[in-house]
């Protein structure tokens, strides 16, 4: 591309130069010399003022066709040189457009294979997340399933935990039942040997009375005698009936091991009615071999029967109260425990046996 401004001094140069060389010095010759830079007009205007400086031509003369011819030349070059110069403006322009579209078209092609592939990973993760979805809805319904699975137990265990504390609660109150029951026992025996003790004195006074009216009443007292005799054989009888009870409840009482702690007691009262029971069967057979000699023991017959209607008198009050406990202390018995005998018998449960005994024979009392 051409320079578009040149010095005079060049002009002057290449203009000498070309004299020098034994060339005419033309426009042309001159730009060629200048390395095709420069305006020919610019070149055209400096030679005519070279050579005006110079006193005109070197004495050559010009003809006037030669000079419209120059002229024309001069015209024609210059408008050459416009036209390079727009055509290398528009070149230029022309080029950096087409960089420009270039680059644009380079920038939408890697935006497009970016977009492509991003396109491209968004269908992979597309596939991968429609897998996991559909993965996870199953996932999802598992974990419904167990989770109802788990609802399910959890109220079956709930239900369960109700019923093992109702139970716990049933346990709780029959516990409370016999330990209430066993204070209330222990009561009893202790009101009930209270009784006897002043019962024991009440006989006592009731007996020196009574031996002030016993020669008169002798008679009637063989009779009652008699009549005891037979109902003591049928006490016997009773009582063996009473030892087989007791015998079928101490076989019940094995299978209660864990209230024989709370029974020791009671298992020391029916060690002391057993013997009192031997002592009674004792007198029982006494009487019946020593049936010929009544009237010599028929203050202690009378004394015994009288000591015998005041405890049935005084056992009658709490018979029922008695018979329940006895039954829950049979019950209650250590399976370890040995057969209950007549001499295992306590006072305290001696009165409830006499007195369901005298009842199924049919005595008043």
């Amino acid at each position: 591309m051409a320079r578009s401004g040149i010095y005079k001094s060049e002009v002057v140069r290449a203009r000498n130069k070309l004299l020098a060389s034994g060339q005419v010095p033309t426009i042309d010759a001159i730009r060629l010399e200048l390395g095709n830079t420069g305006s020919k007009t610019t070149i055209q205007r400096y030679v005519k003022e070279i050579e005006e400086e110079t006193g005109g031509n070197t004495g050559t003369k010009v003809s006037v066709s030669e000079a419209i011819q120059d002229l024309a030349d001069r015209l024609a070059r210059q408008l050459q040189d416009e036209a390079e110069v727009r055509v290398t403006e528009a070149t230029g322009k022309h080029a950096l457009k087409v960089q420009q579209l270039n680059d644009q078209i380079i920038a939408l092609r890697s935006e497009a294979n970016s977009t492509r592939a991003m396109l491209e990973n968004t269908q992979v993760a597309l596939a991968t997340e429609q897998q996991a979805h559909a993965k996870t809805s199953s996932e999802l319904n598992d974990a419904l399933l167990k989770q109802a699975k788990l609802t399910q137990e959890v109220s079956d265990l709930r239900e369960r935990q109700v019923r093992e504390e109702q139970h716990r609660q049933s346990l709780e109150d029959k516990h409370k039942q016999v330990r209430e029951s066993l204070e209330h026992f222990r009561q009893s025996s202790k009101e009930q040997r209270e009784q006897e003790h002043r019962k024991h004195d009440q006989d006592i006074q009731y007996l020196q009375s009574e031996l002030r009216n016993v020669n008169q009443a002798l008679t009637v007292k063989q009779q009652e005698t008699t009549q005891a005799h037979q109902e003591c054989t049928r006490l016997l009888g009773e009582l063996a009936h009473v030892q087989a009870g007791l015998h079928s409840a101490q076989e019940e009482a094995r299978t209660l091991k864990q209230q024989n702690a709370n029974l020791t007691h009671a298992q020391k009262q029916a060690d002391d009615f057993g013997k009192q029971l031997v002592q009674m069967q004792a007198a029982f057979k006494l009487l019946e071999e020593s049936e010929t000699e009544m009237q010599l023991q028929v203050d202690g017959l009378a004394s015994e029967k009288q000591r015998l209607e005041l405890e049935l008198v005084a056992a009658r009050a709490t018979l029922d109260a008695q018979k329940v406990l006895t039954d829950a202390i049979l019950q209650r018995f250590d399976a370890n425990d040995a057969v209950i005998g007549p001499q295992d018998i306590t006072p305290q449960m001696q009165l409830p046996l006499v007195v369901a005994a005298t009842k199924k024979a049919g005595i008043s009392i």
